[in-house]
């Protein structure tokens, strides 16, 4: 009874996080403007094929280079007579997936790097100076790297950033970690015997989420930004696919007589870029990093 009792309490304390996490999170305007374009970036990314009607990659060299607002065509056309908006579409797709399973790779392997180091104090002077390694090179450039090394793909895109996240979510874990191990409840359940597995995974990690989800979603602005930055270099998507880097790589020439196929792209980028970053700091403001879920 006095377990189910506690597990009860527990539970209703969690719950009562979240609600006021969610209610000081609605309180920011801002915050809140920025959910709503993620939100609908994501929509828009999922409902693609019923919200378009061209294709993004066919070609139409009897409409090239057609302004915005013009008939059929609202955002307007590319050199190739490809549907911008249709484009614009589309490339959300690539930009949210490449993004979201770059900052997932990110996390797996700091969350795992971080815990250790935090945890166990033998390992905690290797791991650290093998992300002290990592921290060394410029992200772009470690990114640049990898994908030369790997190769020209948007797998290896995800890979490549996934990899430079990884130190930046690690030293985060990892100062969690040492500041929660050294609590009264988790010294307590050691004392019961629970296993090391079972203490950093059900009582340790559960208490690192709030400073996690600040850094995964700021981390989506980054990834987003550094895709197109490696599509636009000629290392991510590869034409004809619709990517919003490869987009105003593709329409710099033309920036002076059909400025809007560089615009467009552009202000797309910078609209979901932005509205990751104000909700990152938004959850930062609402997150009580310092609040015990467990107690």
């Amino acid at each position: 009874m006095n377990n189910i009792s506690t597990k009860q309490a527990t539970t209703k304390k969690k719950e009562k996080f979240i609600v006021q996490t969610f209610k000081r999170l609605v309180k920011n305007r801002l915050a809140v403007f920025g959910l709503i374009i993620i939100v609908l970036q994501i929509l828009m990314a999922i409902f693609a094929p019923l919200i378009t009607v061209h294709d993004p990659i066919k070609q139409n060299l009897t409409s090239t280079e057609l302004p915005i607002f013009s008939s059929g065509h609202w955002l307007g056309t590319d050199n190739y007579g490809r549907d911008m908006w249709s484009r614009i579409v589309f490339g959300s797709r690539v930009s949210l997936v490449v993004g979201f399973s770059a900052v997932i790779l990110g996390l797996i392997g700091g969350i795992t790097i971080g815990m250790l180091a935090g945890y166990f104090s033998k390992l905690d002077g290797l791991l650290m100076r093998i992300v002290d390694l990592l921290f060394a090179f410029p992200g772009i450039l470690l990114a640049m790297l990898i994908i030369a090394i790997l190769g020209t793909s948007l797998v290896n895109v995800a890979v490549a950033i996934s990899i430079w996240s990884i130190p930046s979510c690690a030293r985060i874990v990892r100062g969690s970690v040492l500041s929660i191990k050294k609590q009264e409840y988790i010294q307590a359940m050691r004392t019961l015997g629970a296993s090391n597995l079972r203490i950093m995974v059900k009582h340790i990690l559960p208490n690192c989420m709030a400073p996690i989800i600040v850094f995964a979603t700021m981390r989506m602005a980054t990834s987003i930004l550094s895709t197109a930055s490696l599509s636009y270099l000629g290392l991510g998507a590869q034409p004809p696919t619709a990517e919003w880097g490869s987009m105003i790589s593709q329409g710099q020439d033309y920036m002076f007589s059909s400025p809007h196929m560089t615009i467009v792209p552009g202000i797309a980028i910078m609209l979901i870029v932005f509205s990751f970053n104000v909700v990152g700091d938004g959850l930062r403001d609402a997150l009580d990093p310092n609040m015990n879920i467990n107690d």
